[in-house]
Order: C-alpha cells, then sequence, then structure tokens
C-alpha cells in the first residue's frame, strides 16, 4: 500500500509594510507547501488571490488580525486572540514569520503546538535586534538576522541569530 504524503502546511504571518513585503520576497522557500498568509492589513488580501498555485495544491488562504504595538495593551490582547484563532484554524506545521508582535505570539504559540518555527529579524534592524526578536529567540527552530555583524548570543535570553543574508 502506498502513502500519500500531503504537502507542508506553511503560516507565514507578518505585520503591514516592510514586514509583509521581506515575507512575500521569500516565497519561493515554501514553494510546493500548502500556504496560509496573515498579516494585519486586510488590503492585502488580493495580492494573495492574484498568488499562482502549483498543481494539486490549494489557492494560498489569507486572514488578516488587528494592528497593535507594545504600547496599545488592549489591542495586544486582541491580535494575540486572533493569531491563536488564525493557528488553531490552520493547525501549520510551520509558522514563519518576520515580526513584529504578532510574529511573535504566533512562534511562541505554534511552539506550544509542538511546530517547527522560524523568525526572519526585519533587515530595518540594522543597529540592533529586533525587541520581538530578542523575546522570541528561544522559541525559534531558526533565528536569522540579515545583517552579519548582528551574530551574536544573547547570553540567558536564548541563542545567537543565524545570518545567511538579507532578502532585501
Amino acid at each position: 500500500m502506498m502513502l500519500v504524503q500531503r504537502p507542508i502546511r506553511v503560516l507565514a504571518l507578518a505585520s503591514s509594510g516592510g514586514h509583509w513585503i521581506q515575507l512575500r520576497r521569500l516565497r519561493p522557500a515554501w514553494l510546493g507547501c500548502d500556504v496560509a498568509y496573515a498579516t494585519s492589513n486586510a488590503g492585502y488580501r488580493s495580492e494573495i488571490e492574484e498568488e499562482e498555485v502549483a498543481p494539486g495544491l490549494p489557492a494560498p488562504r489569507f486572514y488578516s488580525f488587528p494592528d497593535a504595538s507594545r504600547w496599545q495593551k488592549a489591542r495586544l490582547i486582541l491580535q494575540l486572540l486572533s493569531v491563536i484563532r488564525i493557528l488553531l484554524l490552520e493547525r501549520p506545521d510551520v509558522v514563519i514569520t518576520t515580526g513584529a508582535s504578532a510574529g511573535y505570539f504566533a512562534l511562541r504559540i505554534a511552539k506550544l503546538f509542538g511546530r517547527r518555527t522560524v523568525w526572519l529579524d526585519s533587515i530595518a534592524n540594522s543597529a540592533e535586534l529586533s525587541l520581538s526578536g530578542q523575546r522570541v529567540a528561544r522559541y525559534a527552530d531558526l533565528w536569522l538576522t540579515q545583517w552579519d555583524h548582528l551574530v551574536a548570543p544573547l547570553g540567558k535570553a536564548g541563542p545567537a541569530p543565524s545570518f545567511r543574508g538579507q532578502v532585501l
């Protein structure tokens, strides 16, 4: 009896703007996977609806979540609940994010579910690693920075990120 293996389910999640642009430039990394996208800008839906899909794969799914910053506690709670909902609906094998707060939540929760996780720190963080990246470091199976001079251990906070090039 021959078993048919299902494609890897990927949740690619990022805040809008530069985080989203960098995430979308990583698309070749999940070719052949069953992909869902999530972002804080519902207007990006049309971008996903126009994406070409490999034969035999479902069309990518799209979700949006509330935008929030660390100074907006109530919105952060709404964002967290939205990210949990997306993870429960999608049940991804892998979560990939370029940040920020929603990416932090997604990686922490995905790790609780036993999923693989990838954090790519934004290229905008050229002087130091992002606060979200530093806090999520120990939960990321793969933590990447886009600046080679930022590859340094964080001590008790977690391992050092890896550098494998820049997205932009």
